[in-house]
């Protein structure tokens, strides 16, 4: 990949080189471009990737682009990924945009990358309806976990105002009409 001397002079930044004769084991960390036409064995994660046709990746790559023209073993998280007519990828994709040619290999799970939520604010009081998780108990001993236990006792009484406030109308509720149902037909 050649650069003119005119990009150099302006400051642009010219892409990282694994050439097709080389092999590099262990991880690769920086904040570039890496156009990779050799072999690394091991994680890459840089700003933009690319891999040749004669490249090959044994390990993840998390940036946030990621062409493949080449071969990668392992999973691949970025938010853009273009996999390429002659490609072979095995592992998972995470991906906010994915990009698939004609005749591209793919094996792995496909997961959209999901933003983090936004942090309500420190003032903000949790929803009433949070309530931690219940812990988890583990089954008795002699038990089987998958085939449920009878269950014992009598059901607890459910009445119109517990039904109202489960469905989360809470105390504004109407309560049923005792002749049936309210709902139009």
């Amino acid at each position: 990949m050649e650069t003119s001397p005119q990009a150099r002079r302006s400051g642009q930044k010219m892409a990282s080189l694994i050439a097709n004769d080389m092999t590099l084991e262990g991880n690769i960390l920086g904040g570039g471009e890496l156009q990779v036409d050799g072999t690394i064995k091991g994680d890459v994660r840089v700003e933009r990737v690319t891999i040749g046709e004669t490249g090959q990746v044994d390990g993840g790559i998390f940036a946030e682009a990621v062409e493949v023209r080449g071969k990668v073993s392992g999973s691949v998280t970025a938010k853009q990924v273009r996999l390429y007519g002659a490609c072979h990828v095995d592992g998972d994709i995470t991906h906010e945009q994915l990009a698939m040619e004609t005749g591209a290999f793919f094996q792995g799970r496909s997961l959209r990358l999901q933003r983090p939520a936004q942090q309500p604010s420190a003032s903000a009081p949790p929803p009433a309806s949070a309530q931690p998780p219940a812990a988890v108990q583990p089954a008795p001993a002699g038990t089987n976990p998958t085939r449920p236990e009878p269950v014992t006792g009598s059901p607890p009484a459910v009445t119109t105002a517990t039904l109202a406030k489960d469905l989360g109308n809470g105390a504004g509720a109407k309560p049923a009409s005792p002749q049936g149902s309210s709902l139009p037909r």
